[in-house]
């Protein structure tokens, strides 16, 4: 099961493109809901995010697909957001119950407080930033609701966000993912996108460590 699912995540041109040719246009419908999941519930962050948007870009490039790379980008654009707004509910919802429990060691009153405090300051820069992170673009939502960020500061950084992570990666992999150069290598390509985006992280911890 294991292997599948890494195979899946290396081969996903592969894997698109028999999907692009069993079920047609609904491949607009698969890719929606990947990335409203990925963004939208809290419970799904293994889901591929920047990978499967260079290899979907890859394949609307194809003629033979038939896909449109405009139509794609809007409707991926409208998921991400869609995305983003639920999980910002479901945190705001579920929040203040979760931390309601002042002996809670990890859920602690003081703790929402302090996440309230952080995005009211810093929730903006967390939530565009986040849309670059694997795994962090799950949760980012998620705590921005549960710390009471502004909804219409939230929603603003969410739009702008989705907007440049969809231009960036399908646009990558629009004009760049059929080279042949990146079609003999494209494991190698999936390997460097998902660093890329973990890069951030990894320069936020060295510098923190070194603080």
């Amino acid at each position: 099961m294991f292997a599948q699912i890494i195979d899946i995540f290396l081969h996903l041109d592969v894997h698109l493109s028999q999907l692009a040719a069993a079920y047609g246009t609904l491949i607009y419908v698969i890719l929606f809901l990947i990335i409203f999941a990925e963004t939208g519930l809290v419970v799904t962050p293994f889901l591929p995010g920047d990978s499967l948007l260079f290899a979907a870009g890859a394949l609307a490039s194809l003629e033979s697909s038939g896909l449109n790379i405009g139509l794609m980008w809007g409707l991926l654009i409208a998921a991400a957001i869609f995305g983003d707004s639920t999980n910002y509910y479901i945190g705001r919802k579920v929040g203040p119950k979760v931390f309601s429990k002042e002996k809670s060691l990890f859920l602690n009153p003081k703790y929402l407080a302090q996440t309230q405090e952080f995005y009211r300051d810093h929730g903006g820069k967390t939530v565009l930033l986040a849309r670059f992170m694997p795994i962090f673009r799950t949760f980012a939502p998620f705590v921005a609701g549960v710390g009471r960020m502004e909804y219409k500061k939230f929603f603003t950084f969410s739009v702008v966000g989705s907007f440049l992570w969809m231009s960036i990666f399908l646009g990558a992999g629009y004009y760049f993912g059929n080279l042949p150069s990146v079609k003999s290598n494209f494991h190698l390509v999936i390997f460097s996108v998902i660093g890329v985006s973990f890069l951030p992280m990894v320069v936020t911890a060295v510098r923190q460590r070194f603080n």
